[in-house]
């Protein structure tokens, strides 16, 4: 059966088949200009690349916006310009001057001018929303963001770091998601008392990048078009859907039926049940992704260090690897993740360790366990996780009560630090350990007041003296090579004594139609690209 692009679109969005009684029609193949990919992404909370620090989000504004600095789905490990054509750094390393590329336009068509590049860094540090620490480190912020971000004579724009940082680390910084450079005239026109275009950024795009964004349906739904005046060139598909399809096993039916292209959140059972099916591929992304348990250090017991030490030796690292998370998780135990420079090869120290534990607790002062709640997501594989966490640490007579929930409500009560224990994940905002260090276990403020909600540390109400100095030594050093024994030394003294359990790094496994080729899933969450897709 002929299926037109708006007949499909409409049997697409006919609901979720596993939780409505609609029977979605059968389709030969998807339109042959449209790429349709199911996932999760029910952590979507605003689109504004200024505030976006899901990693749904993240990726889908890697799509739309180009950034000053980038990583290029042609090369992943080699750091370019993006809107920025090419750049100078001073003697001192303190000032960097950027050329922005001519020609360039908006999918507005408006061009890309280097007071836009000026203007949405100002922006992030104007509105200061969660993702602005990557910038704000380096001594910007919204009282001095139009002497820090300046417009030279000739057209450039210039930085300034006011902070001790290596000039590498602020490029690769930049090639963050707050590195997006946002159609300023069009984002003012939409202005509403001074937002600077807050309200509507959430709901809508302003880039420069390969795809705009057309529709966003909470829960539901995102569709983007090609950008015809991409300045690598038009993209090779015209159009992506994602659906948001929570269930693995309707992902699976979907792709077995052909009403998508690329499946991208199986469990691994789902995988297995694939493998061997003629027209179906099974790719590995090796991915930076963290999945860890943090104890929120404002809770009685949850404070104690030997209790933090106590949980590690609480959960079942081998036996979750070997089975319900096999081949999409390996056992991972640091902050930052193997494969990028800078991790440590050390393998697992801690294992499932009952005696031992209870050992812990006793000393900690709680020889018959206590109450807590464990806060995770309300999918697959953070149930299980949670579930298999739950009983490991009922053994040692701590009662875990799991609440289960939605990204949107999770995301938000961690940064308010209203959990008592969380599964969460975690991946890097740029390729250089200071991202997760600044994050895992640099905490120059640990008040209320503070309100660091982009720093982990910040919101499990934690800091340490000693892992501070050494992330902000590690930090500053200008040799590689001592910089990188630093960091070598930070992530295992943060591994044993920190309210982190790091548990898993993620291996991303997606199924797709075999005459899929072409899509780029690099290893941070905000690196991958559908420019290149073809069917």
């Amino acid at each position: 059966m002929a299926f037109t692009w708006k007949q499909a679109t409409r049997a697409l969005f006919a609901g979720t088949i596993l939780s409505a009684p609609v029977v979605l029609p059968a389709m030969a193949e998807t339109p042959a200009d449209t790429l349709i990919m199911a996932m999760r992404m029910d952590d979507i909370i605003t689109m504004d690349p200024a505030e976006a620090f899901e990693l749904t989000t993240g990726e889908i504004n890697a799509n739309v916006y180009d950034r000053i600095m980038m990583y290029e789905p042609e090369d992943l490990t080699t750091l370019t310009g993006g809107v920025a054509e090419s750049w100078e750094i001073s003697d001192d390393g303190k000032i960097i001057t950027f050329t922005i590329r001519e020609g360039l336009t908006f999918h507005s068509g408006n061009p890309v001018r280097a007071e836009d590049v000026a203007w949405s860094l100002q922006r992030v540090l104007q509105l200061d929303k969660t993702p602005a620490f990557i910038i704000t480190q380096f001594g910007w912020s919204a009282d001095n963001a139009d002497e820090v971000i300046q417009l030279t004579d000739d057209g450039r724009v210039q930085v300034t770091v006011v902070e001790d940082f290596s000039p590498g680390l602020v490029l690769n910084a930049l090639s963050a998601g707050i590195g997006s450079v946002v159609d300023r005239e069009l984002v003012l026109e939409h202005e509403v008392d001074g937002d600077l275009g807050y309200e509507w950024l959430a709901t809508n795009s302003a880039g420069s990048g390969a795809f705009s964004l057309t529709q966003w349906n909470a829960n539901e739904s995102v569709i983007m078009e090609a950008n015809p005046d991409y300045r690598h060139g038009a993209p090779a598909i015209d159009r992506v859907i994602i659906r948001h399809v929570p269930e693995p096993a309707a992902q699976r039916l979907l792709l077995e039926q052909g009403d998508i292209d690329i499946a991208r959140t199986l469990t691994s059972d789902q995988i297995a049940g694939l493998e061997g099916t003629e027209g179906i591929v099974i790719d590995d992304h090796p991915k930076a992704t963290l999945y860890y348990l943090a104890a929120n250090a404002n809770h009685e017991a949850l404070g104690n260090p030997l209790v933090w030490e106590a949980l590690r030796y609480l959960v079942d690292y081998d036996g979750m690897a070997d089975t319900f998370l096999r081949g999409q998780f390996t056992v991972h135990q640091t902050f930052w993740p193997t494969g990028l420079w800078g991790s440590i090869d050390d393998e697992p120290v801690y294992q499932m360790d009952l005696e031992r534990a209870q050992e812990l607790l006793a000393e900690a002062g709680y020889p018959d366990g206590f109450s807590m709640t464990i806060d995770s997501l309300n999918t697959s594989p953070y149930l299980e996780i949670a579930q298999s966490v739950q009983q490991t640490l009922g053994q040692a007579g701590i009662e875990a009560e799991i609440i289960p929930q939605d990204g949107s409500a999770l995301w938000p009560k961690y940064r308010a630090r209203r959990h008592e224990l969380i599964l969460a994940r975690w991946s890097p905002d740029y390729v250089d350990p200071h991202s997760n260090a600044d994050s895992f276990a640099h905490n120059p403020d640990n008040s209320e007041e503070a309100q660091l909600t982009g720093v982990l540390a910040w919101r499990n109400a934690w800091a340490n003296d000693e892992i501070n100095a050494l992330a902000v030594a590690a930090r500053n050093e200008i040799d590689l090579g001592v910089r990188a024994d630093l960091y070598a030394d930070l992530q295992r003294m943060h591994r044993d004594d920190s309210p982190f359990i790091v548990m898993f790094q993620q291996n991303e496994q997606i199924a797709r139609q075999e005459n899929v080729e072409g899509f780029v899933s690099g290893p941070l969450f905000d690196l991958v690209f559908y420019r290149n897709v073809t069917k």
